[in-house]
């Protein structure tokens, strides 16, 4: 079982939190490693308590696994557990699921996919086990009608479990389905509708209780001003256009930087924009990691601190500059030198610069599955370099060694790195080792190029083609969980003031610092409005035409009887002037369509079963008519009737 990470918005109880989880990790160490793994934002306020008694969750959760284990109770095909009508996971299991308590499903996945690490021996049945909740789970939201139950009672309130006497923090099923990457709940119909409001920020966060999620009130209201409103900004959707808006103005302020170089080394103001971007992209990177830690450290982040590294030494080697004297006309001194090192380091950042936007269009379908593979493949290419680099040292002390039994030089050290670099890079040189330590020297070097080469290349490149297998066979529901976790790093802890980076430097040194430790909260909030709605101004305009359209279709929908987020197919616009049961087109595809519900042999013997009754029954008929012959020999005709019937 595993908790939740404690990477929260009330990032001052975060620390002690994490305390608590260390100590705890001493008597369940696995668990708390599953937990690190979680490295998406989560609340770990006291006030926050769960929805209903955190024993009553933990029976529940002991009903479920009971319930699993008695379903699955041996090792078995996964598609059995898995396929449309499977006879494994039935509707009477779906229903006696929620029965025990449908909305608290999701703790007896962890449970199993716990087991299956601790009991290796019966790995197989357990991850069974833990898709056969997923299907559970996805058969509950897809079968729940009522769409505001379905989304503010199940999906969204949180529940604790109780380990060791103490209570877990509380988390919903959103939560948990993006942290345990269970595909099929998230590719559930009723799931992506949720995220779907929470990403156009139709459910909103309460202000009194950050736990409890509330409708926008103002989602059908057609008043254009209605909706110029700065708290709109932590919708996800709306973050998410201003972060991507930013990196392209990022990208901008870098190009005309690049390709208007100052020779005599002064700062102009697009430069001086383009450096005071990345301190404000600095600064929120080191707030991360100082409030939630290390754990919260990822890919982007890795690659986020390479570029802002290469920036700051870029602007560290300006500031150089600045201190020499200018040379003479034509000559090129201390300053000049500085000068230029300073936009070859800016220049080594271009490629960064345009991956980086990678960052913000996952929300695209082709991006967002992209990503997902190259994200697996770096965690599979562990592996590789793994083995890589114990071969590598291996063979580097061995040509070492070769070349201190000659005569160590310097140069020779340079030779081999560059060789072996070139073998690792397929472009192999063997004539520089002939007279290197010979017959030893060239030796080593053939058998070390046919191990990278043609083995550790290989395993490479198996590894990089299962992973892309494996996602692209999944890539719909891939996408969906891509999707699922972004919305949630913008929903699970938000700011209460949303000030994208740059826009953090004017939070922080302009109205935190100054204001915020004397003011009155009420009068401090209403001046983060204002620079909100001073600063986004442009994106609130067009947020606020948009809503006010959208707001104008909801109430269509509503008028009909429709969800809010219902739109009107090409097919269904003449639905209401065709009539179908009248043209008795009903019934011949009722006489047209096949069962796929029922296995074909299961049919064929209900079919003959119901023949045999027929022909019990009219043999009955037979013998009564029979045995109503005559009066008098009734009883000799009754007995005949009997044995017929025998």
């Amino acid at each position: 079982m595993s908790v939740s990470n404690a990477m929260s918005s009330d990032w001052l109880d975060w620390r002690r939190l994490l305390g608590f989880e260390r100590r705890r990790s001493h008597q369940h160490g696995h668990w708390w490693n599953d937990s690190r793994r979680r490295l998406l934002p989560t609340y770990a306020n006291d006030a926050i308590e769960s929805a209903i008694p955190a024993k009553e969750v933990s029976k529940v959760a002991l009903r479920l696994h009971h319930l699993i284990e008695a379903c699955v109770p041996c090792e078995m095909e996964e598609s059995q557990v898995t396929k449309a009508h499977s006879r494994v996971i039935t509707k009477k299991v779906i229903q006696a699921a929620k029965e025990a308590g449908g909305s608290e499903y999701q703790a007896c996945v962890r449970w199993f996919k716990h087991q299956a690490i601790e009991e290796l021996w019966d790995a197989e049945l357990h991850q069974v086990r833990g898709t056969a909740c997923e299907v559970i789970a996805k058969g509950i939201i897809e079968n729940e009608e009522d769409t505001a139950y379905l989304m503010h009672q199940v999906l969204l309130k949180r529940y604790s479990i109780v380990i060791d006497n103490e209570e877990t923090p509380p988390v919903n099923v959103i939560e948990m389905a993006v942290d345990l990457h269970a595909l099929r709940v998230i590719g559930s119909s009723g799931y992506q509708k949720c995220i779907t409001y929470l990403w156009k920020g139709w459910l909103v966060q309460d202000e009194n209780d950050p736990s409890n999620f509330v409708d926008y009130k103002d989602r059908d209201n057609t008043s254009f001003i209605a909706h110029l409103d700065p708290d709109r900004m932590r919708a996800p959707m709306y973050q998410n256009a201003a972060q991507m808006l930013i990196s392209l103005i990022y990208l901008a302020l870098f190009t005309g930087a690049i390709n208007t170089i100052n020779r005599d080394g002064d700062l102009d103001f697009v430069e001086g924009l383009l450096y005071a971007f990345t301190f404000g992209f600095l600064f929120d990177e080191f707030a991360k990691v100082w409030k939630a830690g290390y754990h919260i450290l990822g890919f982007w982040n890795a690659f986020n601190g390479v570029l802002y590294s290469l920036l700051m030494v870029s602007l560290a080697m300006r500031f150089v500059a600045f201190s020499k004297p200018k040379s003479p006309e034509g000559d090129r001194g201390s300053r000049e030198m500085f000068n230029e090192l300073s936009y070859s380091f800016l220049a080594c950042t271009a490629p960064l610069f345009w991956t980086r936007l990678l960052l913000y269009l996952d929300s695209f379908r082709f991006f967002g599955a992209m990503l997902v593979v190259l994200k697996v493949m770096m965690k599979e290419s562990v592996i590789f370099f793994a083995l890589l680099l114990v071969v590598c040292i291996g063979f580097l002390q061995s040509f070492i060694g070769l070349d201190y039994a000659k005569d160590f030089v310097l140069g020779d050290f340079t030779f081999i790195l560059q060789s072996m670099a070139n073998a690792l890079m397929q472009s192999p040189d063997f004539s520089g080792f002939e007279n290197f330590g010979p017959p030893f020297g060239i030796i080593l070097y053939y058998i070390f190029t046919f191990i990278v080469m043609v083995i550790l290349l290989n395993i490479l490149i198996a590894l990089y083609n299962s992973s892309y297998e494996d996602i692209y066979g999944n890539a719909d529901d891939e996408y969906l969980a891509l999707f699922s976790q972004k919305t949630m790093q913008f929903v699970r802890a938000p700011d209460e003031n949303v000030f994208i980076p740059p826009f953090n430097l004017i939070e922080v040194f302009f109205l935190a610092l100054p204001l915020e430790w004397w003011m009155n909260k009420k009068l401090y909030e209403r001046i983060n409005d204002v620079v909100m709605a001073i600063i986004y101004s442009p994106l609130l305009l067009v947020a606020a035409y948009f809503e006010k359209r959208t707001a104008i279709e909801i109430r269509g929908n509503r008028s009909r009887g429709e969800d809010d987020d219902d739109t009107i197919e090409e097919w269904e616009q003449m639905r209401d002037e065709v009539d179908f049961e009248g043209e008795g087109w009903d019934k011949k595809v009722e006489s047209a369509k096949s069962n796929v519900e029922e296995e074909p042999a299961v049919l064929e013997v209900r079919k003959l079963r119901a023949e045999m009754e027929e022909l019990k029954r009219m043999i009955a008929d037979l013998a009564k008519a029979v045995g109503g012959g005559g009066a008098g020999d009734g009883k000799e005709k009754g007995e005949g009737s009997q044995d017929l019937l025998k």
